[in-house]
């Protein structure tokens, strides 16, 4: 099978960053566990703005809710240009990742509720639903030819999917109040914004510039200030031509280089910076970080091959290309490769309780690390 000339580019881009995001994550923790710990601490709480239009956050707040907008909105585009045009246009071709996606969601939420159902951190259920896409195709692609393309776009799509889960269940469940007004002025902003794509307006800056307002009163309005990125992406125009660039197009190829090479890094150095405390190694044995690495570990692999083999066993759907069932068990350990997202929504989980986000830190790194050796060992050498 031969890869999309957009699969193609996303497939590289993300298999460079997630090369680099090894090197900022182990850096993080190098920092983390030195006598520079604290200063770099200091560094990230430090406030940067102006109180005049109440724009005065931490450097931390600035990466997590502002440069990581950026990020969804590049997700943002991948899906809708794959829902329109790509890998996801054709139910045929997109039911396998779909399905096998929301397996990959459903059963490491079930899993970590088991764990933590009566406990004090049964917020967290969403953490282990996430794969990260960088991470897990910068693993695939150290194998070379000895997988299949068909399974390289079947994990880059059903990652895809993935993120449009998470950005969901972000915006349901991990917001705690409304600013209605704010709201309203967003769904404003929203609503010119699709009035200018049915108009056909192509300059990206009608479209960016309300989309840095959008951000604004999102931020404001209570619901995670990222959702912006996603909705703004949703607007921006594109077309079938094979020969002319769309505007999604064009800023999809002007935000890969910046958000895979500077904004996920930047992430990665400032909220992977676990201090390696007797006090969190004495909780690791708890409901929630076993929680988390059986939910990533083992619900992925789980949920993810169980909902394949239920559609290709309804003739629903089939295997990607060449591929067999002991290399789709190997996809299935690599997509429980958590890290960004998985951390990113024990941020908003537990968002006053350091310790357990140090916990669940530790946990998401562990169960990516176990997950992308193991994945990349059944791949390699095709047995379980």
């Amino acid at each position: 099978m031969i890869l999309t000339k957009y699969f193609d580019k996303f497939f590289h881009s993300n298999k460079s960053s997630g090369i680099l995001l090894i090197i900022f994550v182990l850096v993080s923790l190098l920092i983390a566990n030195s006598s520079l710990a604290q200063d770099f601490q200091n560094l990230l709480n430090t406030n940067i703005g102006t109180e005049v239009f109440h724009l005065n956050y931490s450097v931390s707040v600035w990466i997590n809710d502002g440069l990581m907008a950026i990020f969804f909105l590049l997700v943002g585009l991948e899906i809708k240009r794959e829902l329109l045009e790509g890998e996801l246009s054709d139910i045929k071709k997109a039911n396998l990742p779909i399905f096998a996606a929301l397996g990959g969601m459903l059963i490491p939420a079930l899993i970590y509720f088991s764990f933590n159902y009566n406990s004090e951190y049964k917020n967290g259920w969403a953490i282990p639903m996430a794969t990260d896409i960088a991470f897990s195709l910068a693993i695939i692609s150290l194998l070379g030819k000895s997988v299949p393309n068909s399974l390289k776009v079947f994990l880059s799509a059903l990652a895809i999917v993935d993120d449009l889960g998470a950005i969901i269940v972000i915006a349901l469940f991990y917001t705690d109040s409304i600013d209605w007004i704010s709201l309203g002025i967003c769904g404003g902003i929203t609503i010119f914004l699709i009035i200018l794509n049915k108009l056909g307006a192509k300059n990206l800056l009608l479209y960016l510039i309300p989309g840095l307002f959008l951000w604004y009163f999102m931020h404001h309005s209570g619901i995670h200030a990222t959702i912006a990125g996603v909705i703004l992406a949703f607007t921006i125009p594109t077309n079938t031509s094979t020969v002319i660039m769309s505007p999604l197009e064009k800023l999809e190829e002007k935000l890969h280089t910046p958000v895979n090479f500077l904004i996920m890094p930047l992430f990665a150095l400032a909220n992977t910076n676990i201090t390696f405390q007797s006090e969190v190694f004495a909780h690791f044995i708890s409901p929630l970080s076993l929680g988390i690495i059986f939910g990533l570990f083992t619900g992925k692999v789980i949920g993810i091959n169980l909902f394949s083999w239920i559609v290709v066993k309804l003739k629903w759907s089939k295997l990607p290309a060449f591929s067999k069932w002991n290399q789709m068990i190997g996809v299935g350990f690599l997509a429980g490769i958590g890290f960004t997202m998985s951390i990113f929504v024990s941020l908003l989980a537990f968002p006053n309780h350091i310790e357990s986000q140090e916990i669940a830190k530790i946990s998401i790194l562990f169960a990516s690390v176990v997950s992308g050796i193991v994945g990349y060992s059944v791949l390699k050498f095709k047995k379980i």
